[in-house]
This record gives C-alpha cells, sequence and structure tokens, in this order.
C-alpha cells in the first residue's frame, strides 16, 4: 500500500493509522527524511508515529549522515531491502510520503544504473570556480530535494555527475512509465500496491501549510539550520536541500533581511511545491497508475477503499 500526497495533506498521519490498524509497517518515500539531522524542516513528525500509545515502526528514516551521497538508485535499493524485511515478518509495507521520484522508481520499476563517473564532464567541471559549480546543480535540481554533499570541490562535481544521471535516467522513464536500460546494476522490481493519496481543496491546503511553517518555526526551524552550518555544512550544501533549509539559510546570510518575510517568501515556495507534487502525481495517474484519492485525508474513507479492493 502507498499513501501518497501533496505536503501537508495528512498522508503521514493516515498513512500511520492505516498501518496500525491492518498490522503494518511504515516505509518512508521522502528524500529528505533519509538525513540525520534534519529533523523540523524536513517534517520528522516522529510523534505520529505513535498511535494509541503503539509505536508503529517505520524505516527509511534516518539512515545516512548528511555528509553522504544519497540518490533515487541508493533509496531503491534500500527500499527493496526493507520492503522484504518487512514481507518477511508477515507485515504490510505501508510506503507513505511526497518524494514522486522515489514512489515512481519503486512503483514503476525503473531500471537504474549507479550513476558512472564521467570524465568528460569532469573536466569541464574542474575549470569551474565554486560558485559555477553550485548554480550547475541548482540549475539541475531546481525542483527536487534529494541531493549530494558539496563540502569540497571532489564532492561537488560528483555531485553534478549524480543529478546529470539521474535527470537523464527520469527523462527516459516519463517517456514510457518506466526505464528499459539494460546492464543496469538496480535491483528491477516492481511492486503494484494500493495507491491512496490525500487530497484537500487549494485554499484549505494553503491554510495547512502556513499553519504548519508557523509551528515548525516556532519549534526551532532556524535554530536547526544554524546548528547544522555550525556543525560544519556550508551554507550552499543547506541550500540545495531546498524549501526550508534554503531559505533559512538565505535568511542566516542576510539575504532576507525579516523574519516575517521569510515566513512569506517560505509560505509560497512550500505552496509551489505542493504544486509540483500533484503534477507529479498527475503524470503517474497518465502512466496507467488508479491512485484512490482521499477526500481530506479521512481515514474512514480510506479504510473502506482499501476492504473495498483487499
Amino acid at each position: 500500500m502507498v499513501v501518497l500526497g501533496p505536503t501537508a495533506s495528512g498522508k503521514t498521519a493516515l498513512g500511520v493509522r492505516l498501518a496500525q490498524a491492518l498490522q503494518g509497517e511504515v516505509l518512508s518515500a521522502d528524500s529528505r527524511q533519509v538525513y540525520r539531522g534534519l529533523d523540523i524542516g524536513s517534517g520528522k513528525d516522529l510523534g505520529e508515529y505513535v498511535v494509541d500509545g503503539e509505536a508503529i515502526p517505520c524505516h527509511l528514516i534516518d539512515i545516512v549522515d548528511l555528509s553522504c551521497e544519497f540518490s533515487v538508485f541508493e533509496y531503491q535499493e534500500r527500499f527493496f531491502e526493507a520492503f522484504a524485511a518487512v514481507r518477511g515478518r508477515g507485515k504490510l509495507p505501508v510506503v507513505v510520503g511526497g518524494t514522486g521520484l522515489y514512489i515512481d522508481a519503486v512503483v514503476s520499476g525503473y531500471t537504474l544504473r549507479k550513476a558512472p563517473e564521467d570524465p568528460v564532464l569532469r573536466r569541464e567541471l574542474e575549470a569551474l570556480p565554486d560558485d559555477a559549480l553550485v548554480a550547475r546543480l541548482l540549475a539541475l535540481r531546481p525542483k527536487q530535494h534529494n541531493t549530494t554533499d558539496l563540502r569540497g570541490r571532489a564532492r561537488m562535481i560528483r555531485a553534478i555527475e549524480i543529478a546529470t544521471h539521474e535527470k537523464n535516467t527520469s527523462d527516459e522513464s516519463n517517456q514510457s512509465g518506466r526505464s528499459d536500460q539494460s546492464g543496469s546494476e538496480s535491483r528491477v522490481q516492481r511492486v503494484r500496491p494500493l495507491l491512496l493519496g490525500t487530497a484537500w481543496p487549494r485554499e484549505e491546503l494553503r491554510r495547512r501549510i502556513g499553519e504548519r511553517l508557523r509551528a515548525r518555526m516556532a519549534q526551532g526551524l532556524v535554530e536547526e539550520v544554524a546548528a547544522l552550518h555550525a556543525a560544519g555544512h556550508s551554507w550552499a550544501r543547506l541550500e540545495l536541500l531546498g524549501l526550508e533549509y534554503r531559505f533559512v539559510a538565505q535568511y542566516l546570510q542576510g539575504q532576507i533581511r525579516h523574519e516575517n518575510d521569510l515566513y512569506q517568501k517560505l509560505a509560497s515556495a512550500i505552496t509551489q511545491f505542493a504544486k509540483r507534487q500533484e503534477t507529479w502525481f498527475r503524470r503517474m495517474e497518465r502512466h496507467g497508475h488508479v491512485i484512490h484519492w482521499i477526500p481530506r485525508a479521512d481515514f474512514q474513507a480510506a479504510l473502506q477503499v482499501v476492504h473495498e479492493r483487499s
């Protein structure tokens, strides 16, 4: 089972309740929650994984350091390992998340190669200054969270190699709904789960985004980003994590002058991101995936869909 939806749509709470009701365990599909230390900004609301005093097991959260590279290839590999382990325990895997590329890589059976080194590209990149390398990666990934570590030129160049490879792979996959490259190093698996989507009227979702952002700022979002920078992560690295980390990093560098401006800019950017998520899910539907949309993430409505199709 997959519970997907745009940011702030209640998919985590719904997915966890379904896992509790159906004897399941949660597999996260969030490209920033894989990183240790990205807690408030990535929305690791771990308290939501406790239902009526019962802790629901969750996988693929806090699995790598921020200094490590992580890509859709690694996610797919880790996912199938966790999926097999959950099934082996006789539990129902419940995938919960909003990173469309990660979800699509699993349910569409993307065939992926581990990003190879590109000597020609490397020679080109080695001639560029650091700020040009950062701009190059931003151009490749303006809308995605999953990025690689940028501490040092070698890591920065490798990040661009991975981003370039993922873009090419994604483009091929989007043309047919999947990629059929031969000689891949990834596990060529495909799961066919029941897909549930959380749906809200546009204005209600906008309000939820604003309320959640205010709550995260009150919880210490700015302080979290400042602490990550103090721990040695560059501003460029933090900005490339997207959304909360990008805008708060700019605020801490003085590029955004006032906290209210930070809130307004960030709320607008998150709303635009939610629209892009919805666009990705509509594309999945065009490629043949049936998504059962659950109004306002209603648990009883979702449970009824599950029972009707079980």
